[in-house]
């Protein structure tokens, strides 16, 4: 009649490596306390935190030793280079990888998938405004020209 609560188990960050690994992720180390986790060309980097869950840093397409963050033109999609500069129209194959990506790896991961992540791409850089000096105040109209 008693009733029993199971402790909750600490796993550690190189259990969390091996559950990505049985969920075909290519782990390797970056250093110590972080591993680079890449599939179908997506990739990011996880951190060891203190308290049991690790951090995913920003996923991106994988170019080399690079990851490439997503940009938001208003228009298109892009893939942009943080070192080199470099920008890649992102594709529907692209999108679909990531969403794949980050709903596996945090299902790996034992984190909390949220409803609002999973319901569209979610830009890591905006650029939706190129209207200049918008917040100026006396922007020009289209058709005057100065």
């Amino acid at each position: 009649m008693f009733f029993r609560r199971e402790k909750p188990k600490v796993v550690s960050f190189t259990e969390h490596t091996d559950n990505l690994k049985a969920l075909r992720f290519a782990v390797a180390p970056q250093g110590t306390g972080k591993v680079k986790v890449t599939r179908d060309g997506i990739g990011a980097v996880i951190e060891d935190m203190p308290g049991g869950l690790p951090r995913v840093n920003k996923a991106g397409l994988a170019m080399g030793q690079e990851i490439g963050l997503l940009e938001n033109h208003g228009y298109q999609l892009f893939w942009s280079l943080p070192s080199s500069g470099k920008r890649i129209p992102a594709t529907a194959v692209h999108l679909t990888a990531l969403h794949a990506f980050q709903e596996d790896l945090r299902e790996g991961l034992g984190l909390t998938s949220l409803y609002n992540e999973g319901l569209g791409t979610v830009s890591d850089l905006h650029l939706y405004d190129r209207v200049e000096h918008r917040d100026d105040g006396h922007a020009n109209k289209p058709w005057q020209h100065s």
